[in-house]
């Protein structure tokens, strides 16, 4: 990948990159929008055969439950990206905060399954920009190789976030009912607050929505974002459909493990996932971005094939920790070469498609999989899903990922920053 050395990220009259670096919000900031982002579905995970036990709708409400979080940012995210490009990152992020929390948290006061999902589809129009909008905001204020580091660190806070969050929720739903669950979500709102004081506020540019697109649209069809898009939809549909939706009942079902333990397995491959992230730095010093993306797609393979023959519960944890080195360096990688693809002015936009794919198959998997759950049984269906990853993984080798270490043409990979008020 390109360093930022050339550009409109390192030169300028007054020095862009010297914008870049003074402006930086901190760090932590940052990642906290991720936690926020990823909290939504995975800490609800464990707990949704008690919701469908309770409140009703079998198998395929498990998928909807799921699936409502998602769906919205399939159109949401790319508007939320360009406007953020327009208005700036902090007007943006921190109304998808407050909304996120406030749907999430009275999802707890639901009293039928379509409520929930009702309240679960507006938490959606939240989560649309956070995760995308943390990873442009890196994007905003680091380059090249210290740009992949630090989106492999946000990557690692996010796998350790789904650490924390299933045990969480599952322990929630074990001691005081299913409800409980969704009350740490009001936190968004804290969070929210706490970011409006912290970040810059940004700039209105003069520029239409209309030449916004067009001057994004160039780096909207090179082959960098393209392959991007395409792993991304893939990866997403079969973590959101077998690791979050077929995962928690085949527990139950199969090994008879209550929630909280159904929480800790689904916690678990976030272990290996966070050493692969913090890894990335020194993985894409070494190694092309075609070969980590067939690395990772193999593990995925290797991981939903052994759980769909796993004869115990110790079989399917060793299969999950393999799962967690493919999703560790999956994203980031994926992340990194979308955040590296357009200069500021339209990065925003470029990696709101990304997270819009990724929406579509976060929204997918999970309604595709509890088709399956309902029709084939959870083995056969983790069976296809080890499948579909092996074919991601063979493509790499036959050169269909050389187009993630190419630049856009006609412009800069990295640079332009996003401007700032002073």
């Amino acid at each position: 990948m390109p360093d930022g050395s050339s550009g409109p990220g390192a030169s300028g009259p007054s020095g862009s990159r010297t914008v870049r670096t003074a402006h930086r919000p901190a760090f932590g900031l940052i990642l906290s929008i991720t936690v926020t982002g990823i909290v939504g579905s995975t800490i609800v995970s464990p707990i949704t055969p008690d919701i469908v036990a309770d409140l009703g709708g079998g198998d395929r409400a498990i998928g909807l439950i799921v699936a409502a979080v998602a769906a919205p940012g399939i159109l949401l995210a790319p508007i939320i990206g360009v406007l953020s490009d327009r208005y700036g990152r902090r007007e943006v992020v921190v109304p998808c905060l407050v909304i996120f929390g406030v749907a999430g948290g009275l999802a707890a006061m639901a009293p039928t399954l379509g409520v929930l999902i009702g309240l679960r589809l507006l938490q959606g129009f939240g989560s649309a920009g956070l995760i995308n909008l943390a990873v442009t905001i890196i994007g905003d204020h680091w380059d090249g190789v210290e740009r992949a580091r630090k989106i492999g660190q946000n990557a690692a806070v996010l796998t350790s976030a789904i650490l924390i969050a299933p045990p969480l929720g599952g322990l929630l739903g074990s001691l005081f009912g299913w409800r409980a669950a969704f009350v740490p979500l009001w936190l968004a709102v804290v969070t929210g607050a706490v970011l409006w004081r912290a970040l810059p506020p940004g700039v209105r540019h003069d520029a239409s929505v209309a030449d916004q697109i067009r001057t994004a649209l160039p780096y909207l069809k090179t082959l960098t974002v393209i392959g991007a898009v395409g792993a991304g939809f893939i990866t997403f549909l079969l973590i959101f459909g077998l690791f979050l939706t077929v995962m928690p009942p085949f527990l139950a079902r199969e090994f008879g493990a209550s929630p909280a333990l159904r929480g800790l397995v689904a916690g678990a491959p976030a272990i290996t996932s966070t050493i692969a992230a913090l890894s990335l730095g020194r993985l894409r010093g070494g190694l092309r971005p075609k070969t980590l993306v067939a690395g990772s797609a193999l593990c995925l393979a290797f991981a939903f094939g052994l759980i769909s023959v796993a004869p115990a519960i110790w079989v399917v944890v060793l299969a999950v920790l393999v799962y967690g080195v493919g999703e560790g360096v999956m994203i980031p990688v994926l992340q990194d070469a979308v955040a590296g693809a357009a200069p500021g002015r339209s990065r925003g936009a470029v990696v709101a498609l990304f997270v819009g794919f990724v929406r579509m198959g976060q929204t997918a998997g999970p309604l595709v999989a509890a088709q399956g759950l309902a029709s084939l049984g959870a083995r056969p269906t983790f069976a296809i899903g080890a499948g579909v990853a092996g074919c991601l993984g063979l493509l790499a080798p036959l050169g269909a990922w050389r187009l993630l270490s190419r630049r856009p043409r006609g412009g800069p990979a990295d640079g332009g920053a996003v401007p700032v008020a002073r």
